[in-house]
């Protein structure tokens, strides 16, 4: 049988004239690299270049190298601000109450929480006694507690504590830090729809410089913390989970407050008051809502808030905290300027 012999394939010349133009580029970029390429390129000769001198640059900030705390940070910030915010078919509220030891106000919470379990968690942190509950509710829901020192770092410290034990819930969506005097105001309903509604945190922040606001500010905060990003603001908050997770995280701020903001160290820096708002102004000041959803009144211009006794509690009390529509903050310096924020 004859069989035909099949004729070699023969290569069109673009493709070799294409393949010659490659080869002549890739010699010539490693001969003659760019400028601004160069320093990748390790030759036999420059093995033992210090690595400063093709490391790439560091970021400036205000004509400043970056920390590489700073960078650190803000590469885990901006991952976690970028998460999507609800990853759960059954969203939860984390009410988490820190409290010196029992609860005196659980039946209360056990009524305005009647009908709508799966929709909330608890967690309760006693820095004092171990509480004893009057509500089922809250049978079990104590976390491992510390002793809690006002206006310390420890009460930041607690406050992660709630946090880290409240996210171990993939379903808890909201993480609102309550005391032991809070009370509800609204229905769960209300309250629910209100902050899974939203996009945004509430924490209280403005800036205050008088005394007891930038005159708190230590130089040593320099020089991830400057004085103008310091802020100030009541600790009650009520925040999403991926500023739950940033808080968390932090660990470059956290450690400037937690070295320099100290009750008696003579400007009475109050952990509490500043940490958080100076936080979030400084990395996400466009995620909060520069207030709370707690109510919170200083107008008797004390250390503490206003507290109201059984005699100053009645309807028409509580009705007009509720018809509350604006929040405002008095600057401690001679000017005591009121700084009004409307509420949406």
């Amino acid at each position: 049988m004859h069989v035909r012999q099949r004729a070699a394939a023969k290569k069109p010349m673009w493709i070799i004239l294409l393949l010659c133009l490659v080869c002549v580029v890739l010699i010539g970029a490693y001969v003659y690299p760019p400028h601004h390429y160069s320093q990748y390129y390790l030759s036999s000769s420059s093995v033992c270049t210090p690595s400063k001198d093709w490391h790439p640059r560091r970021e400036k900030t205000d004509g400043r190298e970056k920390t590489d705390e700073e960078i650190i940070s803000a590469a885990v910030i901006r991952d976690i601000l970028a998460m999507p915010m609800c990853m759960s078919k059954n969203p939860k509220i984390a009410l988490m109450f820190l409290t010196p030891d029992s609860l005196p106000l659980e039946k209360l919470w056990e009524k305005f929480l009647q009908g709508h379990e799966g929709r909330y968690s608890i967690y309760v942190h006693a820095s004092g006694q171990k509480p004893v509950h009057s509500s089922s509710l809250f049978v079990g829901r104590d976390i491992h507690s510390d002793a809690v020192e006002w206006g310390t770092i420890s009460m930041i410290d607690a406050e992660k504590r709630l946090l880290a034990n409240a996210l171990e819930d993939a379903d808890n969506q909201f993480f609102v830090l309550l005391s032991d005097s809070c009370v509800p105001l609204h229905s769960f309903d209300y309250v629910f729809n209100y902050l899974m509604g939203t996009s945004i945190s509430f924490v209280d922040c403005f800036q205050d410089p008088g005394p007891h606001g930038n005159g708190r500010y230590f130089l040593e905060m320099l020089p991830e913390i400057e004085e103008r990003d310091f802020r100030k603001g009541a600790q009650w908050f009520a925040i999403t989970r991926r500023h739950a997770l940033m808080i968390l995280t932090d660990n470059l701020y956290y450690k400037k407050f937690k070295l320099y903001c100290k009750p008696a160290d003579g400007r009475n820096c109050i952990a509490d008051e500043h940490y958080l708002p100076t936080l979030f102004n400084m990395v996400d000041p466009g995620g909060i809502a520069n207030w709370s959803v707690t109510h919170v009144d200083w107008s008797e211009g004390k250390w503490h808030p206003r507290s109201y006794a059984a005699a100053n509690v009645s309807y028409d009390l509580l009705k007009d905290i509720k018809a509350v529509d604006e929040n405002f903050h008095v600057t401690s310096d001679d000017k005591a300027i009121c700084n009004f924020t409307h509420l949406k």
